[in-house]
This record gives structure tokens, C-alpha cells and sequence, in this order.
């Protein structure tokens, strides 16, 4: 995630846990209400918004590597270094 992506994905948390109706649209129909929200959901691109709560937590797996080895920066993801606050695939 890129900083631009960062602070956007930091805004819609912040308006989820402010405004509970942004929050059930956001839930019930993601790539409209981020549309709305100025963010572009690539074509092709499905996209699904979980909640953790004080008694469920997700654990959202990468896709595995294409093909051969990991590189250094998909190891340091994986053992750690990457982000799992959540996924901005959106541009």
C-alpha cells in the first residue's frame, strides 16, 4: 500500500467508525460506496469488507507467489514485514 492508498484506506475506517450508515453501505456494496468515495476499483475485481470485532478476528491470506521462489521484499512480507491492517487494492 502506497502512502495515497494509506490515507485513504485510514479516512474510510475513520467515516466507518463515525457514521454507522456509511458503514452498513460501505459493508453491503464496497466498490459503489468507495466509488462514491473518489477511490477507483479496478475492472475485474472482486472486493469484500470484514469486520473484526472483540471476539472475531480474519486472517486474510496473500495469494501465493506466481511461479519459482519468493523474492526478498514477498519474504519480509510474509515473515512480518508487511502490513496486516488491511488491503487497498484499489488505485
Amino acid at each position: 500500500m502506497d502512502e495515497e492508498q494509506t490515507q485513504q484506506y485510514s479516512q474510510i475506517v475513520a467515516k466507518c467508525w463515525a457514521d454507522a450508515e456509511f458503514k452498513a453501505k460501505l459493508m453491503a456494496d464496497p466498490i459503489a460506496t468507495l466509488t462514491a468515495e473518489g477511490i477507483t476499483v479496478p475492472e475485474g475485481i472482486e472486493l469484500r469488507v470484514l469486520e473484526n470485532t472483540a471476539t472475531t478476528i480474519n486472517l486474510v491470506l496473500p495469494p501465493p507467489p506466481s511461479e519459482g521462489e519468493l523474492s526478498d521484499e514477498d519474504l519480509g512480507t510474509v515473515a512480518g514485514g508487511g502490513s496486516s491492517q488491511g488491503c487497498m487494492c484499489c488505485t
